[in-house]
């Protein structure tokens, strides 16, 4: 059988031209993630494979709809999609979308270690409870959305405030990203864990290792009763933290891992964590 010859031509530009759009890709998932513009583009992809199959199956009312439907879409996209839009122009114009500033990163993680430890120890010798959730690579919007969105700087002030026993916000999970405080009264999953659920153990201990167990966020807990500080991780929770320093230390080993600094800490990250097997968690959310 002889298949017809079909001429393929593909070039050094065509070349490059797959690489940019592939980088330029990367950088718009990079932008978008942990937010709510994920969903949307699930739903817009859904939308896309419901005409393709329309058109494959010559549906076409169906297809008509669809086709008007995405247009109709496509025009809105500009507005539903203006914080990332933002924030990707704002990026852009400093230079920081294509290139990471190592030193500014090492800054911001320093200083929100800084205030976090600060904060956690202020709470503690004031036996208020409190769960202060350190965000990573896993977005935690859906978390955020569940409490009080409040896009507020980061300061020791505003995490003792939120966490005052008069304030209605106390009652929850405040969610950090970099230097910004996203949301405060949040919920949090629990764990099912056995040894997360010991009677010892209270309720935000068991927020903050189901979290961990489903995120890669570090957490840090302060227990009303007791005004101990502990770390969780990986769904695991830490022993009782005696003091700022050690806390700063171990937040450095836990937030910057790859890094030469946070090196020289592994040891005591893992002579601090427990170690608690795996659990499945919770499908309903409960309030910490």
């Amino acid at each position: 059988m002889n298949w017809p010859h079909i001429p393929i031509s593909f070039t050094f530009t065509d070349a490059i031209d797959i690489v940019a759009t592939s980088v330029l890709t990367y950088y718009l998932l990079l932008l978008i993630r942990g937010t709510r513009a994920v969903q949307i583009m699930l739903g817009l992809f859904a939308l896309v494979v419901i005409l393709a199959v329309s058109n494959l199956l010559h549906l076409l009312v169906l297809a008509t709809v669809m086709q008007y439907l995405l247009l109709g879409t496509a025009v809105t996209l500009p507005i539903i999609f203006q914080p990332e839009l933002r924030r990707g122009l704002e990026q852009l114009g400093r230079g920081r979308l294509f290139v990471r500033d190592r030193r500014a990163e090492d800054e911001v993680a320093a200083e929100q270690i800084r205030v976090v430890a600060q904060a956690g120890f202020g709470l503690a010798r004031e036996r208020i409870g409190a769960l202060i959730v350190i965000e990573q690579q896993t977005g935690l919007r859906e978390y955020v959305e569940s409490g009080t969105a409040l896009d507020a700087r980061l300061s020791y002030d505003l995490l003792i405030a939120i966490f005052n026993k008069a304030s209605p916000l106390h009652d929850g999970a405040v969610i950090v990203r970099d230097l910004i405080v996203e949301g405060a009264a949040c919920f949090l999953p629990l764990s099912d864990n056995v040894i997360a659920i010991d009677r010892h153990v209270g309720t935000r201990h068991r927020a903050a290792v189901g979290l961990t167990e489903q995120t890669d966020a570090v957490v840090v807990v302060v227990s009303e009763e007791s005004g101990l500080v502990s770390v969780a991780r990986a769904g695991r929770l830490s022993v009782p933290i005696d003091d700022e320093e050690r806390l700063r230390r171990v937040l450095a080993a836990c937030i910057r891992p790859n890094r030469r600094a946070a090196k020289a800490d592994g040891n005591l990250l893992a002579n601090l964590l427990t170690r608690v097997p795996r659990a499945q968690p919770r499908k309903e959310q409960l309030h910490t």
